[in-house]
């Protein structure tokens, strides 16, 4: 922090999807304008820093107006807290055990199943791992099919991995459906024990979790915001104190010095769209 502000050096807060704020950020034109960078944060899993006001410039460190009566710059560093994956494994020997030991060592949420009931609960941030060994390989893949799961991998040899898939196919499923399934999955390591499998497995899964297919994202409610035209600085529609009306459209203020600036001469300023 630089100067008097409402935020002080150490200052915490937690901006949870829907916009809301536990903790405390600083004055009303801080707020809104961190909040909109938490959630991009959230949405696009990048961390980023801001400097509020008057402070030094850095690269690599965003610059945000703040033109508020009170005095100060503010530094903010906005980091997302993502979930981690989720990870089923389906099927029962040394391998799927072996996988969720060491998934759970990264801080995943693993759970096995013996069974293809529990695996359509598999959502858009789920891994799903096929290892039964051939007793249900092709009901459990067509279940984790139906489901938006972002990685689909079957544990089987390049023979019989075909031949699931080819079931499959001739089932109805679509080639884009069998596209989406990574067949053998793992690393190819060569004949391995069930163990070394399931290293070989967590690596591929591992890859495709830092990959951009698989970044991990959150889906937030981005706040109705418009851009104050005086000072620059977003402005909570829901919330906004000071709004004046200007050729019919509404205009939205961060403080009372900015709304009257304007009014006293709206053609110095150009309103946004």
């Amino acid at each position: 922090m630089i100067g008097p502000s409402s935020g002080k050096a150490g200052y915490k807060a937690i901006i949870l999807p829907d916009g809301r704020v536990e903790g405390w950020l600083g004055g009303a034109c801080a707020t809104p304008t961190v909040v909109r960078h938490a959630l991009e944060a959230l949405r696009d899993g990048q961390a980023r820093a801001l400097v509020m006001g008057d402070g030094p410039h850095r690269p690599g460190v965003e610059r945000v107006p703040m033109a508020c009566d009170s005095e100060g710059a503010m530094e903010v560093f906005v980091e997302p807290h993502l979930p981690p994956p989720h990870l089923m494994v389906v099927g029962e020997s040394p391998m799927t055990g072996t996988l969720q030991a060491l998934a759970g060592e990264l801080g995943w949420r693993a759970e096995l199943l013996s069974g293809v009931e529990g695996i359509g609960k598999a959502g858009e941030g789920s891994y799903v791992v096929i290892a039964t060994q051939g007793h249900y390989d092709e009901p459990a893949l067509e279940e984790a099919l139906a489901t938006p799961a972002s990685y689909i991998g079957l544990v089987a040899s390049g023979k019989r991995a075909a031949s699931v898939l080819a079931w499959l196919r001739e089932a109805g499923v679509s080639e884009e459906s069998l596209a989406r399934v990574s067949a053998p999955a793992g690393i190819d390591l060569g004949s391995t024990a069930h163990e070394e499998i399931a290293v070989s497995v967590l690596a591929e899964l591992v890859s495709f979790k830092a990959s951009e297919a698989g970044a991990r994202t959150v889906e937030v409610a981005l706040p109705d915001q418009a851009v104050d035209p005086v000072c620059g600085m977003l402005v909570d529609v829901a919330t906004a104190g000071f709004v004046s009306r200007h050729a019919g459209e509404e205009v939205y203020f961060c403080a009372a010095g900015c709304r009257r600036a304007f009014e006293s001469d709206p053609s110095a300023y150009q309103a946004p769209a």
